[in-house]
């Protein structure tokens, strides 16, 4: 496995700090529950309502990213998911 430079890996991390992203919500009920989850990270949180399901995501998603290499995130507007809907027949 090839090694990482300690101070390449902070300096591509330097340009991505202080942008903004915007990266999608999907939220569905789970009993009392919003569940809030992010396709493109696989971050999910969980709220009693939309604006603190997505508050709290957001937050999930942040402290991801603390730990997470940040070039994952450029890399994820090349391929951005598609949402849709489908039906099955039971």
């Amino acid at each position: 496995m090839p090694s990482v430079d300690p101070l390449t890996q902070r300096e591509s991390a330097h340009k991505l700090v202080g942008r903004k992203f915007t990266l999608t919500a999907v939220l569905m009920h789970e009993g009392p529950w919003l569940v809030a989850h992010c396709p493109e990270l696989g971050v999910t949180s969980q709220g009693e309502s939309v604006d603190e399901a997505l508050a709290n995501l957001r937050e999930a998603v942040e402290l991801y990213l603390e730990d997470e290499d940040l070039d994952k995130i450029e890399g994820l507007y090349r391929r951005p998911p598609l949402v849709t809907s489908f039906e099955v027949n039971i």
